[in-house]
Protein backbone atom coordinates (compact mmCIF):
# COMPACT_ATOMS: atom_id res chain seq x y z
CA UNK A 1 0.00 0.00 0.00
CA UNK A 2 1.47 3.39 -0.61
CA UNK A 3 2.79 5.61 2.06
CA UNK A 4 0.84 8.08 4.36
CA UNK A 5 -0.15 11.45 3.20
CA UNK A 6 2.36 13.96 4.12
CA UNK A 7 0.26 17.48 4.03
CA UNK A 8 1.70 19.90 1.28
CA UNK A 9 1.98 23.52 2.03
CA UNK A 10 -0.55 25.74 0.06
CA UNK A 11 1.67 28.55 -0.03
CA UNK A 12 3.46 28.22 -2.84
CA UNK A 13 1.08 25.24 -4.64
CA UNK A 14 1.36 26.96 -7.92
CA UNK A 15 4.72 26.13 -8.36
CA UNK A 16 4.28 22.51 -7.87
CA UNK A 17 1.44 22.76 -11.05
CA UNK A 18 2.67 21.26 -14.31
CA UNK A 19 4.06 23.72 -16.71
CA UNK A 20 0.52 23.54 -18.80
CA UNK A 21 -1.37 24.19 -16.11
CA UNK A 22 0.41 27.57 -15.42
CA UNK A 23 0.52 28.63 -19.42
CA UNK A 24 -3.40 27.58 -19.56
CA UNK A 25 -4.02 30.49 -16.99
CA UNK A 26 -0.44 33.45 -17.39
CA UNK A 27 -1.73 37.04 -17.90
CA UNK A 28 -5.18 35.82 -16.32
CA UNK A 29 -6.69 35.40 -12.52
CA UNK A 30 -7.13 32.20 -11.99
CA UNK A 31 -11.07 32.09 -11.15
CA UNK A 32 -11.73 28.55 -9.36
CA UNK A 33 -10.42 25.18 -8.71
CA UNK A 34 -12.23 21.68 -8.56
CA UNK A 35 -11.35 18.88 -6.32
CA UNK A 36 -12.21 16.07 -7.85
CA UNK A 37 -11.48 12.26 -7.19
CA UNK A 38 -12.75 9.44 -8.90
CA UNK A 39 -15.58 6.98 -7.27
CA UNK A 40 -16.17 3.48 -8.25
CA UNK A 41 -18.10 4.29 -11.23
CA UNK A 42 -15.25 6.45 -12.37
CA UNK A 43 -17.67 9.33 -11.66
CA UNK A 44 -15.82 12.85 -10.79
CA UNK A 45 -16.58 13.92 -7.07
CA UNK A 46 -15.70 16.43 -4.84
CA UNK A 47 -15.84 20.24 -4.75
CA UNK A 48 -15.47 23.75 -6.47
CA UNK A 49 -13.64 26.45 -4.28
CA UNK A 50 -12.48 29.96 -4.98
CA UNK A 51 -9.03 29.98 -6.02
CA UNK A 52 -7.64 31.82 -3.27
CA UNK A 53 -9.46 29.42 -0.85
CA UNK A 54 -7.47 26.67 -2.29
CA UNK A 55 -4.52 28.73 -1.32
CA UNK A 56 -5.39 28.38 1.91
CA UNK A 57 -6.27 25.11 2.30
CA UNK A 58 -4.16 21.71 2.73
CA UNK A 59 -6.56 19.01 2.15
CA UNK A 60 -10.49 19.31 2.34
CA UNK A 61 -13.46 16.36 3.92
CA UNK A 62 -15.58 14.08 2.03
CA UNK A 63 -17.44 10.96 3.60
CA UNK A 64 -16.05 8.09 2.46
CA UNK A 65 -19.91 6.52 1.86
CA UNK A 66 -19.18 8.27 -1.60
CA UNK A 67 -17.64 4.24 -2.85
CA UNK A 68 -20.62 3.04 -1.79
CA UNK A 69 -23.29 5.06 -4.07
CA UNK A 70 -24.19 3.21 -7.22
CA UNK A 71 -24.36 4.32 -10.77
CA UNK A 72 -28.15 4.99 -10.02
CA UNK A 73 -27.10 6.90 -6.96
CA UNK A 74 -28.78 4.91 -4.68
CA UNK A 75 -26.46 3.26 -1.46
CA UNK A 76 -25.02 0.03 -0.83
CA UNK A 77 -24.69 -1.54 2.35
CA UNK A 78 -20.69 -1.66 2.46
CA UNK A 79 -20.10 -0.01 5.89
CA UNK A 80 -17.48 -1.45 7.73
CA UNK A 81 -17.76 -2.44 11.01
CA UNK A 82 -18.28 1.08 12.57
CA UNK A 83 -21.50 0.88 10.67
CA UNK A 84 -23.14 3.48 8.80
CA UNK A 85 -21.72 6.73 10.07
CA UNK A 86 -20.33 8.55 6.72
CA UNK A 87 -16.84 8.60 8.22
CA UNK A 88 -15.14 12.02 7.10
CA UNK A 89 -11.78 10.94 4.13
CA UNK A 90 -8.96 13.71 4.28
CA UNK A 91 -8.37 14.45 0.51
CA UNK A 92 -4.76 15.65 -0.54
CA UNK A 93 -4.31 17.13 -3.96
CA UNK A 94 -1.69 15.87 -6.02
CA UNK A 95 -0.65 18.78 -7.64
CA UNK A 96 1.17 17.07 -10.78
CA UNK A 97 -2.31 16.44 -11.84
CA UNK A 98 -3.44 20.29 -12.16
CA UNK A 99 -5.07 20.63 -15.85
CA UNK A 100 -7.28 23.48 -17.42
CA UNK A 101 -11.32 22.56 -17.56
CA UNK A 102 -11.15 25.20 -20.56
CA UNK A 103 -14.82 24.45 -21.47
CA UNK A 104 -16.03 26.57 -18.48
CA UNK A 105 -16.92 30.37 -18.40
CA UNK A 106 -13.91 31.78 -16.05
CA UNK A 107 -10.47 30.15 -15.80
CA UNK A 108 -10.54 26.69 -14.07
CA UNK A 109 -8.07 24.49 -12.49
CA UNK A 110 -9.06 20.56 -11.26
CA UNK A 111 -7.06 18.80 -9.20
CA UNK A 112 -7.11 15.22 -8.44
CA UNK A 113 -6.99 14.20 -4.78
CA UNK A 114 -5.67 11.22 -2.91
CA UNK A 115 -8.08 10.16 -0.01
CA UNK A 116 -7.05 8.76 3.04
CA UNK A 117 -8.49 8.21 6.46
CA UNK A 118 -7.95 10.49 10.08
CA UNK A 119 -4.56 8.43 10.88
CA UNK A 120 -3.23 8.92 7.12
CA UNK A 121 -3.60 5.70 5.73
CA UNK A 122 -4.96 5.35 2.44
CA UNK A 123 -8.38 4.52 1.54
CA UNK A 124 -8.07 1.10 0.76
CA UNK A 125 -11.48 0.93 -1.94
CA UNK A 126 -10.75 4.52 -3.68
CA UNK A 127 -9.67 3.27 -7.06
CA UNK A 128 -6.47 5.80 -7.38
CA UNK A 129 -5.31 4.21 -4.32
CA UNK A 130 -6.21 0.59 -5.56
CA UNK A 131 -3.98 1.38 -8.68
CA UNK A 132 -1.34 2.33 -7.14
CA UNK A 133 -1.40 -0.54 -4.54
CA UNK A 134 -1.01 -3.09 -7.17
CA UNK A 135 1.84 -0.87 -9.54
CA UNK A 136 3.68 -0.62 -5.98
CA UNK A 137 3.48 -4.55 -6.05
CA UNK A 138 5.61 -4.30 -9.32
CA UNK A 139 7.84 -1.39 -7.90
CA UNK A 140 8.77 -3.97 -4.94
CA UNK A 141 10.27 -6.59 -8.01
CA UNK A 142 11.94 -3.97 -9.31
CA UNK A 143 9.73 -3.88 -12.49
CA UNK A 144 8.35 -1.13 -13.80
CA UNK A 145 4.92 -1.52 -15.53
CA UNK A 146 3.82 0.65 -18.81
CA UNK A 147 0.57 0.55 -20.31
CA UNK A 148 -1.04 2.39 -23.48
CA UNK A 149 -4.80 2.80 -23.20
CA UNK A 150 -7.34 2.47 -26.19
CA UNK A 151 -10.92 4.45 -25.81
CA UNK A 152 -13.47 3.77 -27.94
CA UNK A 153 -16.75 5.67 -27.71
CA UNK A 154 -19.68 6.96 -29.86
CA UNK A 155 -21.17 10.23 -30.58
CA UNK A 156 -24.61 10.22 -30.62
CA UNK A 157 -27.91 12.35 -31.27
CA UNK A 158 -29.41 13.81 -27.89
CA UNK A 159 -30.91 11.24 -25.92
CA UNK A 160 -33.38 12.42 -23.11
CA UNK A 161 -36.16 9.50 -23.08
CA UNK A 162 -34.37 6.40 -21.99
CA UNK A 163 -37.13 4.75 -23.37
CA UNK A 164 -36.08 5.58 -26.56
CA UNK A 165 -33.06 3.74 -28.37
CA UNK A 166 -29.65 5.39 -29.07
CA UNK A 167 -29.29 6.63 -32.40
CA UNK A 168 -25.97 8.07 -34.38
CA UNK A 169 -25.68 12.01 -34.38
CA UNK A 170 -26.15 13.93 -37.47
CA UNK A 171 -22.56 14.71 -39.27
CA UNK A 172 -21.47 17.67 -40.76
CA UNK A 173 -23.35 16.77 -43.91
CA UNK A 174 -26.48 16.55 -42.23
CA UNK A 175 -26.94 13.16 -42.43
CA UNK A 176 -26.50 10.48 -39.77
CA UNK A 177 -23.22 9.06 -39.28
CA UNK A 178 -22.62 5.52 -40.75
CA UNK A 179 -21.65 2.30 -39.59
CA UNK A 180 -18.80 0.39 -41.25
CA UNK A 181 -16.49 3.13 -42.15
CA UNK A 182 -13.77 2.17 -40.35
CA UNK A 183 -10.89 3.66 -40.89
CA UNK A 184 -12.71 5.86 -43.17
CA UNK A 185 -11.39 9.80 -43.10
CA UNK A 186 -14.67 11.08 -44.57
CA UNK A 187 -15.98 9.51 -41.98
CA UNK A 188 -13.60 11.38 -39.45
CA UNK A 189 -14.66 14.38 -41.28
CA UNK A 190 -18.24 14.47 -40.46
CA UNK A 191 -17.00 14.69 -36.88
CA UNK A 192 -14.41 17.82 -37.91
CA UNK A 193 -16.14 20.21 -35.22
CA UNK A 194 -16.19 17.65 -32.28
CA UNK A 195 -12.73 16.70 -33.31
CA UNK A 196 -11.46 20.53 -33.38
CA UNK A 197 -12.60 20.90 -29.90
CA UNK A 198 -11.28 17.20 -28.71
CA UNK A 199 -8.08 18.62 -29.68
CA UNK A 200 -7.70 21.75 -28.40
CA UNK A 201 -8.91 20.50 -25.12
CA UNK A 202 -6.02 18.16 -24.75
CA UNK A 203 -3.65 20.41 -25.75
CA UNK A 204 -5.11 22.64 -23.20
CA UNK A 205 -5.00 20.32 -20.56
CA UNK A 206 -1.77 19.00 -21.69
CA UNK A 207 -2.36 16.17 -23.39
CA UNK A 208 -0.57 14.11 -25.99
CA UNK A 209 -3.03 12.30 -28.40
CA UNK A 210 -1.44 9.80 -30.29
CA UNK A 211 -4.35 9.39 -32.95
CA UNK A 212 -7.56 9.17 -33.90
CA UNK A 213 -9.86 6.69 -35.86
CA UNK A 214 -13.19 6.09 -37.02
CA UNK A 215 -14.07 2.61 -35.59
CA UNK A 216 -16.78 0.18 -37.51
CA UNK A 217 -19.62 1.84 -35.53
CA UNK A 218 -22.08 4.33 -36.62
CA UNK A 219 -20.61 7.63 -35.04
CA UNK A 220 -18.07 5.23 -32.93
CA UNK A 221 -14.38 6.96 -32.72
CA UNK A 222 -11.11 5.62 -31.32
CA UNK A 223 -8.64 7.45 -29.36
CA UNK A 224 -5.13 6.29 -28.57
CA UNK A 225 -2.86 7.33 -25.96
CA UNK A 226 0.70 7.31 -25.15
CA UNK A 227 2.51 4.96 -23.42
CA UNK A 228 3.58 5.77 -19.86
CA UNK A 229 2.93 5.41 -15.97
CA UNK A 230 -0.46 3.57 -15.32
CA UNK A 231 -1.47 6.45 -12.77
CA UNK A 232 -0.76 8.65 -15.20
CA UNK A 233 -2.64 7.17 -18.37
CA UNK A 234 -5.50 6.25 -15.99
CA UNK A 235 -5.85 10.32 -14.50
CA UNK A 236 -5.40 10.97 -18.43
CA UNK A 237 -8.55 8.12 -19.55
CA UNK A 238 -10.55 10.17 -16.10
CA UNK A 239 -9.86 13.36 -17.38
CA UNK A 240 -10.77 12.63 -21.19
CA UNK A 241 -14.23 11.04 -20.16
CA UNK A 242 -15.19 14.40 -18.91
CA UNK A 243 -12.98 16.41 -21.91
CA UNK A 244 -15.04 14.26 -24.81
CA UNK A 245 -18.69 15.03 -22.99
CA UNK A 246 -18.14 18.95 -23.03
CA UNK A 247 -16.72 18.52 -26.42
CA UNK A 248 -19.77 16.51 -27.79
CA UNK A 249 -22.38 19.41 -26.00
CA UNK A 250 -20.92 22.02 -27.79
CA UNK A 251 -22.40 20.43 -30.61
CA UNK A 252 -25.61 19.28 -30.09
CA UNK A 253 -24.74 15.62 -29.18
CA UNK A 254 -23.51 12.94 -26.66
CA UNK A 255 -20.77 11.37 -26.13
CA UNK A 256 -21.46 7.80 -24.48
CA UNK A 257 -18.81 5.43 -23.05
CA UNK A 258 -21.48 2.91 -22.65
CA UNK A 259 -20.18 -0.86 -23.54
CA UNK A 260 -23.47 -1.66 -26.01
CA UNK A 261 -24.96 1.37 -26.81
CA UNK A 262 -26.69 0.78 -30.21
CA UNK A 263 -28.21 -2.83 -30.65
CA UNK A 264 -26.37 -4.75 -33.95
CA UNK A 265 -23.13 -2.30 -33.63
CA UNK A 266 -19.58 -2.80 -32.35
CA UNK A 267 -19.16 -2.10 -27.86
CA UNK A 268 -16.96 0.37 -27.30
CA UNK A 269 -13.64 -1.24 -25.78
CA UNK A 270 -10.86 0.00 -23.58
CA UNK A 271 -8.00 -2.11 -25.12
CA UNK A 272 -4.56 -2.00 -22.47
CA UNK A 273 -1.23 -2.67 -24.08
CA UNK A 274 1.21 -4.12 -21.36
CA UNK A 275 4.68 -4.04 -21.04
CA UNK A 276 7.55 -3.80 -18.19
CA UNK A 277 10.80 -2.27 -18.07
CA UNK A 278 13.40 -3.90 -15.45
CA UNK A 279 14.02 -0.73 -13.25
CA UNK A 280 17.86 -2.13 -12.55
CA UNK A 281 18.68 -2.39 -16.36
CA UNK A 282 15.96 -0.72 -17.94
CA UNK A 283 15.11 -3.15 -20.37
CA UNK A 284 11.85 -4.63 -21.70
CA UNK A 285 11.05 -7.77 -19.41
CA UNK A 286 9.16 -9.40 -22.22
CA UNK A 287 12.31 -9.13 -24.57
CA UNK A 288 15.83 -11.52 -23.68
CA UNK A 289 19.42 -10.42 -25.09
CA UNK A 290 18.73 -12.05 -28.20
CA UNK A 291 15.40 -10.02 -28.74
CA UNK A 292 13.64 -13.54 -28.27
CA UNK A 293 10.34 -13.29 -25.89
CA UNK A 294 11.42 -13.98 -22.69
CA UNK A 295 9.42 -16.61 -19.52
CA UNK A 296 8.26 -13.48 -18.23
CA UNK A 297 6.31 -12.94 -21.20
CA UNK A 298 4.85 -15.71 -21.62
CA UNK A 299 4.20 -15.94 -17.73
CA UNK A 300 1.99 -12.31 -17.99
CA UNK A 301 -0.03 -14.30 -20.74
CA UNK A 302 -0.85 -16.74 -18.46
CA UNK A 303 -1.52 -14.87 -15.74
CA UNK A 304 -4.26 -12.81 -17.80
CA UNK A 305 -5.70 -16.37 -19.25
CA UNK A 306 -5.95 -18.11 -15.75
CA UNK A 307 -7.16 -14.93 -13.57
CA UNK A 308 -9.25 -12.29 -15.84
CA UNK A 309 -12.21 -14.46 -15.70
CA UNK A 310 -12.43 -13.49 -11.86
CA UNK A 311 -11.16 -9.99 -12.53
CA UNK A 312 -14.22 -8.86 -15.38
CA UNK A 313 -16.52 -7.95 -13.05
CA UNK A 314 -14.38 -5.03 -12.72
CA UNK A 315 -13.17 -4.48 -16.15
CA UNK A 316 -17.00 -4.86 -17.09
CA UNK A 317 -18.98 -3.50 -14.46
CA UNK A 318 -22.27 -2.85 -15.61
CA UNK A 319 -25.45 -5.50 -17.31
CA UNK A 320 -25.01 -3.53 -20.44
CA UNK A 321 -21.30 -4.29 -20.45
CA UNK A 322 -21.86 -8.02 -21.60
CA UNK A 323 -23.83 -7.12 -24.58
CA UNK A 324 -20.40 -6.38 -26.03
CA UNK A 325 -19.57 -9.74 -25.98
CA UNK A 326 -20.68 -10.79 -29.35
CA UNK A 327 -19.48 -13.23 -32.09
CA UNK A 328 -18.18 -11.16 -34.83
CA UNK A 329 -18.55 -8.12 -33.56
CA UNK A 330 -15.40 -6.65 -32.91
CA UNK A 331 -15.06 -7.72 -29.06
CA UNK A 332 -13.32 -11.16 -27.84
CA UNK A 333 -15.29 -13.66 -26.54
CA UNK A 334 -12.51 -15.83 -25.64
CA UNK A 335 -9.43 -15.37 -23.90
CA UNK A 336 -6.92 -17.22 -26.72
CA UNK A 337 -3.78 -15.40 -27.14
CA UNK A 338 -2.45 -14.91 -31.15
CA UNK A 339 0.58 -12.60 -32.52
CA UNK A 340 -0.85 -9.69 -34.69
CA UNK A 341 -4.92 -11.34 -34.21
CA UNK A 342 -7.11 -9.30 -33.50
CA UNK A 343 -9.71 -12.12 -32.82
CA UNK A 344 -8.49 -12.82 -29.77
CA UNK A 345 -9.08 -11.69 -26.18
CA UNK A 346 -5.11 -11.52 -25.68
CA UNK A 347 -2.83 -9.94 -28.29
CA UNK A 348 0.83 -9.20 -29.09
CA UNK A 349 0.81 -6.43 -31.97
CA UNK A 350 3.78 -6.25 -34.68
CA UNK A 351 7.00 -4.37 -32.58
CA UNK A 352 10.35 -4.80 -32.31
CA UNK A 353 11.95 -6.48 -29.25
CA UNK A 354 12.58 -3.39 -27.26
CA UNK A 355 8.41 -2.17 -27.83
CA UNK A 356 7.11 -5.98 -26.96
CA UNK A 357 4.13 -5.23 -25.25
CA UNK A 358 1.16 -7.33 -24.60
CA UNK A 359 -2.89 -6.10 -25.71
CA UNK A 360 -5.44 -6.92 -23.58
CA UNK A 361 -9.18 -6.66 -25.37
CA UNK A 362 -11.40 -7.47 -22.85
CA UNK A 363 -12.12 -4.67 -21.05
CA UNK A 364 -15.10 -2.08 -21.67
CA UNK A 365 -14.89 1.64 -21.99
CA UNK A 366 -17.41 1.52 -19.21
CA UNK A 367 -15.05 0.53 -16.60
CA UNK A 368 -13.43 2.78 -14.18
CA UNK A 369 -9.93 3.22 -15.73
CA UNK A 370 -7.69 3.30 -12.72
CA UNK A 371 -10.01 -0.16 -11.74
CA UNK A 372 -9.39 -1.43 -15.31
CA UNK A 373 -5.70 -1.05 -15.41
CA UNK A 374 -5.24 -2.17 -11.74
CA UNK A 375 -7.57 -5.35 -12.85
CA UNK A 376 -5.18 -6.67 -16.06
CA UNK A 377 -2.17 -5.28 -14.38
CA UNK A 378 -3.44 -7.27 -11.00
CA UNK A 379 -3.60 -10.89 -13.50
CA UNK A 380 -0.63 -10.00 -15.14
CA UNK A 381 1.81 -9.19 -11.97
CA UNK A 382 -0.05 -13.02 -10.35
CA UNK A 383 0.83 -14.68 -13.97
CA UNK A 384 4.52 -13.40 -13.62
CA UNK A 385 4.61 -14.87 -9.41
CA UNK A 386 2.82 -18.23 -10.12
CA UNK A 387 5.29 -18.70 -13.15
CA UNK A 388 2.65 -20.55 -15.56
CA UNK A 389 3.44 -20.87 -18.88
CA UNK A 390 -0.54 -20.36 -21.26
CA UNK A 391 -1.91 -22.03 -23.71
CA UNK A 392 -0.48 -22.47 -27.58
CA UNK A 393 -0.60 -19.62 -29.45
CA UNK A 394 -4.24 -19.63 -31.62
CA UNK A 395 -4.17 -19.93 -35.07
CA UNK A 396 -7.43 -18.81 -37.45
CA UNK A 397 -10.84 -16.78 -36.60
CA UNK A 398 -10.80 -17.21 -33.01
CA UNK A 399 -15.06 -15.61 -32.92
CA UNK A 400 -15.23 -19.33 -34.14
CA UNK A 401 -14.98 -21.05 -31.12
CA UNK A 402 -16.97 -21.37 -28.09
CA UNK A 403 -16.62 -18.15 -25.60
CA UNK A 404 -14.82 -18.92 -22.23
CA UNK A 405 -15.58 -15.70 -20.49
CA UNK A 406 -18.78 -14.95 -18.26
CA UNK A 407 -21.52 -13.96 -20.66
CA UNK A 408 -23.90 -12.26 -17.23
CA UNK A 409 -22.70 -10.21 -14.71
CA UNK A 410 -23.79 -11.94 -11.99
CA UNK A 411 -21.86 -15.23 -12.88
CA UNK A 412 -18.83 -12.67 -12.82
CA UNK A 413 -19.03 -11.25 -9.88
CA UNK A 414 -19.44 -15.06 -8.43
CA UNK A 415 -15.94 -15.74 -10.07
CA UNK A 416 -15.03 -12.06 -8.32
CA UNK A 417 -15.88 -13.10 -4.96
CA UNK A 418 -13.92 -16.32 -5.08
CA UNK A 419 -10.55 -14.97 -6.57
CA UNK A 420 -8.85 -14.68 -3.48
CA UNK A 421 -6.04 -14.27 -5.00
CA UNK A 422 -7.13 -11.60 -6.97
CA UNK A 423 -8.69 -9.59 -3.72
CA UNK A 424 -4.69 -9.80 -2.39
CA UNK A 425 -3.31 -8.09 -4.95
CA UNK A 426 -6.49 -5.37 -5.42
CA UNK A 427 -7.06 -5.64 -1.30
CA UNK A 428 -9.56 -7.40 0.28
CA UNK A 429 -11.36 -4.40 1.91
CA UNK A 430 -11.70 -3.08 -2.23
CA UNK A 431 -12.88 -6.07 -2.95
CA UNK A 432 -15.56 -6.27 -0.33
CA UNK A 433 -17.24 -2.75 -1.02
CA UNK A 434 -17.16 -3.40 -4.69
CA UNK A 435 -18.63 -6.39 -4.61
CA UNK A 436 -21.62 -5.56 -2.64
CA UNK A 437 -22.07 -2.51 -4.27
CA UNK A 438 -22.15 -4.19 -7.66
CA UNK A 439 -24.37 -6.61 -6.40
CA UNK A 440 -26.64 -4.29 -5.40
CA UNK A 441 -26.82 -2.50 -8.74
CA UNK A 442 -27.26 -6.01 -10.24
CA UNK A 443 -30.42 -6.40 -7.71
CA UNK A 444 -31.62 -3.01 -8.88
CA UNK A 445 -31.42 -4.31 -12.46
CA UNK A 446 -33.28 -7.61 -12.21
CA UNK A 447 -36.30 -5.23 -10.84
CA UNK A 448 -36.63 -3.10 -14.18
CA UNK A 449 -38.75 -5.15 -16.66
CA UNK A 450 -37.61 -4.56 -20.25
CA UNK A 451 -39.40 -4.02 -23.54
CA UNK A 452 -38.33 -7.15 -24.80
CA UNK A 453 -40.26 -8.83 -21.81
CA UNK A 454 -43.15 -6.85 -22.30
CA UNK A 455 -43.50 -7.64 -26.55
CA UNK A 456 -42.56 -11.09 -26.58
CA UNK A 457 -43.57 -12.14 -22.76
CA UNK A 458 -46.94 -10.35 -22.35
CA UNK A 459 -49.36 -12.26 -24.30
CA UNK A 460 -47.38 -15.50 -24.72
CA UNK A 461 -46.67 -17.54 -22.17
Amino acid sequence: MSPKATPTSPKDWQEDLPDTARAYYEGQRLDEVECIISDLPGIARGKAVPASKFARQTYFHLPDSIFYQTITGDWADAADEDGWIEKDMVLYPDYSTATAAPWTGDWTLQVIHDAYDRDGAPIPFSPRNVLKRVVDLYHAQGWKPVVAPEMEFYLVARNTDPARGIEPMMGRSGRPAAARQAYSMTAVDEFGPVIDDIYDFAEAQGFEIDGITQEGGAGQLEINLRHGSPVKLADEVFYFKRLIREAALRHDCFATFMAKPIADEPGSAMHIHHSIIDMETGENLFSGPQGGETDAFYHFIAGLQNHLPAGLAVMAPYVNSYRRYVKDHAAPINLEWARDNRTTGIRVPLSGPEARRIENRIGGMDGNPYLSIAASLACGYLGLMEQERPSKQFKGDAYEGEGDIPRVLGQALDLFDEATKLHEILGPEFARVYSIVKRAEYDEFLQVISPWEREHLLMNV
